[in-house]
């Protein structure tokens, strides 16, 4: 059968149907065998429904039979008739549990040596040449629509009571001037969640707090404090050299951060999740989140009330987490009861909304090599190259079976999925993220660089990031300071003994993130993103 014959998402069915497969959920995963891709051939079903009987019986053997006989003979006959009509009249809705599907998995223990996996390899690569059809088929799709404004602030009405609509003229960052009680002087930061999880923050608070009071700002017998916003955002991806290029960052005079990197706030902590996996605990309000630009405020107001040498209103400040780009998760947690098939509200729709000048600066790499990376990042027992051979494979063929039932956006952005995969497959299909990102954010806010440039060129696409910005040259030491520094977050040693990927996993990864990189390379005007040459 043709791919044009399956209608994918359909309840109609022609003579041979293509199947639906279900998602299995997170906490089943694990309890059935292991097995590779999809096996697009037919399985032995009925051919032709439509079955002429022939005479078993005649009349002279007929009587010869015992009545006994007869009457069981009748009633089996019955029970077949039933069994088939019961068939035909099902076979739009649900099928009988005993009737094969059209399509059938192939199941086959993965093999755990080296060179069983390469003898496997042709045969996966057959059916993934198939699923990368129906992915490109798959990837023109009308963009999402993006929410109205009111209803981006009425799903939170306290976050956008606290962050006005305007910003201070004549100041680079997002900033405003908030009134201070005095009230709140002497549990000041006290009460931050962020202060909880993390003891380098908490020393820049109990720092903040021995001369919050000499920063305040005085205007008609009231006290003020200046908030800010980050100027810029670092949104991915993981394991993409994000962490690397937020500590240069901070070597340049006009970016001003506080300790921590990755806060995670809009994304999760706002909404209580610290973890997924340990379930809802503790929301994270915005005040929190304020409070860890508030080192970057205090250098700005010092600028604006002359405090300081220097024009401090040209700092800026911005933060670095990279779930921003991807994770919209919480929202199928907060709101699973609706019939939507992908969240509604996107991180990027809020972060608009409060401050619509933003820039947003992504870090991508080759995403075979990524998933990789990640695989070896999480902790657990026995890795190895042929374990994360099994997983990618399974995961390929979790998200294949999706497809049979959702669109490829909705594929992208399912958490029941995305927790099943055993690697996070989904996170090297960038194009689908920067689509999303391009409806709310002009072209020019977003920075897209690759890790691979940022390691053959670190000078060069360090100064690619501060003409971003417009943020001044740096001096012959800083920068000289900057290029020297050591890389961050790099692989472990004991991660570094397992090796490469296996040729067999990169040979199938790279088939199935084609059309992905094609579309990216195509959006983004260079080729360098189909990572052809890596």
């Amino acid at each position: 059968m043709s791919l044009s014959d399956c209608k994918y998402g359909s309840k109609t069915h022609t003579e041979h149907t293509c199947s639906l497969h279900s998602l299995p959920m997170a906490e089943n995963y694990g309890k059935r065998p292991v097995r590779t891709l999809f096996d697009f051939r037919h399985t032995n079903v009925t051919e032709n429904l439509d079955i002429k009987w022939v005479p078993l019986l005649s009349r002279t053997n007929l009587r010869s039979v015992s009545k006994v006989k007869v009457v069981s003979f009748l009633m089996g006959l019955i029970m077949t008739f039933l069994i088939m009509a019961s068939y035909i009249l099902m076979w739009d809705r649900k099928r009988l549990l005993v009737t094969p599907l059209p399509y059938q998995l192939r199941p086959v223990v993965m093999p755990t040596s080296t060179a069983a996996a390469e003898i496997s390899s042709e045969n996966n690569l057959g059916d993934m040449k198939l699923l990368v059809k129906i992915i490109g088929s798959k990837l023109e799709y009308t963009p999402r629509k993006v929410p109205d404004e009111k209803d981006v602030v009425g799903t939170d009405s306290h976050l956008f009571s606290v962050i006005p609509r305007h910003f201070l003229p004549g100041i680079k960052s997002p900033c405003w001037y908030e009134e201070f009680s005095s009230e709140l002087s002497t549990d000041l930061y006290r009460r931050n969640r962020f202060t909880l999880r993390s003891k380098s923050f908490k020393t820049v608070c109990d720092h903040l707090r021995t001369n919050f009071h000499q920063h305040l700002y005085h205007r008609g017998g009231k006290l003020f404090r200046l908030r800010c916003l980050p100027f810029f955002y670092i949104i991915g991806q993981p394991k993409c050299g994000t962490t690397d290029l937020f500590h240069r960052l901070l070597l340049h005079p006009e970016v001003k951060f506080n300790t921590m990197k990755e806060p995670h706030w809009w994304t999760r902590k706002r909404f209580g999740y610290i973890r997924f996996k340990d379930g809802f605990q503790e929301n994270f309000p915005v005040e929190d989140y304020l409070d860890l630009f508030d080192l970057a405020a205090q250098n700005i107001q010092d600028g604006i009330s002359g405090n300081s040498s220097g024009d401090h209103r040209t700092l800026i400040t911005g933060e670095a987490s990279a779930s921003t780009m991807w994770d919209n998760q919480a929202w199928s947690y907060l709101h699973g009861d609706r019939e939507e098939t992908q969240p509604t509200f996107l991180a990027q729709d809020f972060i608009h909304t409060v401050h619509p000048g933003a820039k947003i600066i992504i870090m991508l790499r080759d995403p075979v090599e990524r998933l990789y990376s990640d695989y070896l990042y999480f902790k657990m027992a026995n890795k190895s190259a042929e374990d994360f051979h099994q997983k990618v494979l399974d995961s390929v063929q979790l998200f294949q079976s999706c497809l049979y039932e959702r669109s490829l956006r909705s594929c992208v952005y399912n958490t029941s999925l995305s927790n099943a995969m055993p690697v996070r497959l989904n996170l090297g299909m960038y194009i689908i993220f920067l689509l999303d990102w391009l409806t709310v954010f002009d072209r020019e806010q977003i920075l897209v660089l690759r890790l691979e440039d940022y390691a053959a060129n670190l000078k060069g696409t360090i100064k690619k990031v501060f003409d971003f910005l417009s943020v001044g040259p740096l001096s012959e030491q800083v920068e000289a300071t900057l290029t020297k520094r050591p890389m961050s977050n790099t692989r472990r040693a004991a991660d570094k003994n397992l090796g490469p990927m296996l040729p067999a996993s990169r040979d199938l990864l790279r088939e199935f993130h084609q059309p992905f990189n094609h579309k990216l390379a195509s959006v983004l005007d260079n080729k360098a993103f189909l990572w052809s040459n890596n």
